[in-house]
This record gives structure tokens, sequence and C-alpha cells, in this order.
């Protein structure tokens, strides 16, 4: 699972480490924490446009989608996207094959359980960069008012040893992409084998984690804060990994 993740650095950086420039400049704000179930825009490319960095909403409408309705209702059923089935599922065989993504990040959140309590963990690279997210993206239209919504799902896979470590339930993750997969990903006339060959998990050696406050799930506090990427330690708890 894959549905908190930040995107904290400036829209210059991203420029540059993505080579592309965004279409609408003055649409991105750094955000140190975001989660799915508020239906955020995040910053994509898609392999429509892979010169250009654009905000797409998180919860995949898929274009067959027949009214409003239901568009709000598929899209909280759509912020993941398992790749051991996303060939099958309805929602995505469509997009997987013609409407891939880069979803830009530089780090995303993971739960531990550890004596029946929960606890935030931080997950980045190493290397501290920002890095994409395996993605697969639709543009629905609503047939009553001609709006027309670009949405994406996030591609999960199995845990890598790191996460099995974190997320020690449900053992999932994103799918990070190899730098040198990032526009492989989102090239024309791709293979089924070759797009399943980009989805495995990732080396735990380029990834590290570290716990953090339970501010990030705080009610009534605002969580889009530089403090919620803090380290934190907890009392008579042993969360290293």
């Amino acid at each position: 699972m894959c549905y908190h993740l930040s995107i904290a650095v400036k829209r210059e950086y991203l420029e540059t480490q993505f080579n592309a420039m965004f279409l609408d400049p003055d649409s991105f704000e750094p955000m140190f924490h975001v989660s799915a179930f508020s239906t955020p825009y995040i910053p994509i490319i898609c392999n429509e446009d892979t010169k250009h960095i654009q905000l797409f909403q998180w919860g995949l409408i898929p274009f067959w989608v027949k009214d409003e309705k239901k568009a709000d209702e598929i899209r909280f059923h759509t912020i993941n996207a398992r790749a051991e089935s996303i060939f099958e599922k309805p929602s995505y065989k469509s997009s997987i094959k013609n409407k891939r993504c880069l979803v830009l990040v530089d780090g995303f959140y993971e739960w531990r359980e550890v004596s029946g309590k929960k606890y935030p963990y931080y997950i980045r690279l190493t290397d501290k960069k920002a890095f994409a997210l395996a993605g697969i993206w639709d543009r629905w239209v609503n047939k009553a008012t001609e709006e027309v919504r670009n949405t994406f799902s996030i591609i999960t896979t199995r845990a890598n040893a790191l996460l099995e470590k974190i997320h020690n339930i449900k053992k999932r993750m994103p799918v990070v992409l190899r730098r040198a997969d990032e526009r492989r990903w989102i090239s024309e006339g791709l293979e089924t084998d070759e797009i399943n060959s980009m989805l495995n998990p990732s080396d735990e050696k380029d990834m590290e984690a570290y716990p953090i406050s339970k501010l990030i799930t705080a009610r009534g506090k605002n969580t889009n804060v530089p403090e919620v990427l803090e380290r934190f330690e907890y009392k008579n708890v042993d969360l290293s990994i």
C-alpha cells in the first residue's frame, strides 16, 4: 500500500532532476506530507507528454466510468494498483498498456506494527534525491459537464527486505523505478514482459527509513509541515531496523 507521500522539494529541482518542465510553473507547491484520501494533485510525467510535468489527481478514474457519482466512488478504490493483477483488472488493464506515468516524490510513509501498536516511518532513497514511482493514468470526461479529469494510480508490489520490517503486516511497497528505467517506463511500444520486468521491489540497499512522530495522523493539526519529517524516538519501544 502507498497512501502517504512527500514532495518537499522546489519546482526547479524537479525540473532538473527529471529533465522536464512544469506545464504550469505556478501550479506546484512543495508538500511535506500529502494523503491520498484528500484526493490531491501530484506532479507526474505521463507517456503522452514526456517533456512536461503536470499535476494529476490521485485516485484513478477509468475512461469508461459513466457518471460523476460513480467516478467519485471508484477513485478511492484505485489509489493503488497491485502489480500482480494489473493486466487483468478492468480499471487498470487499458492504462498499464497505454497510459503509464512517473509519479514524482522524494519519500513516502508507512506504518510498522509493534506489540499491537502502529508507528509511522519515513522512507526515502539513501542519496536523498527525488525519485519516480511507477504509475498509470487515465483521462475521464464528465459527459454532463464536459469537465476533463486526469487521474492516476500508484503501482505496488511485494515488499523488499527493508519494507518487510516496516510494513510488516501486508508487506507491500510502491514500485520505485530505477533511474535507468524512468524514461523507459513512459516509452511507447513496450511489451508485457518488458513492463513486468520493471515492477519488482527495489534494492533495499538504496533505501533508508526512520520512525517519525504521530503528528502525521493528528486530527485537527496541519500535517503538511517540515516537522512531520523529523526523526522521533518513542520511549520504551525499539523501532530500530
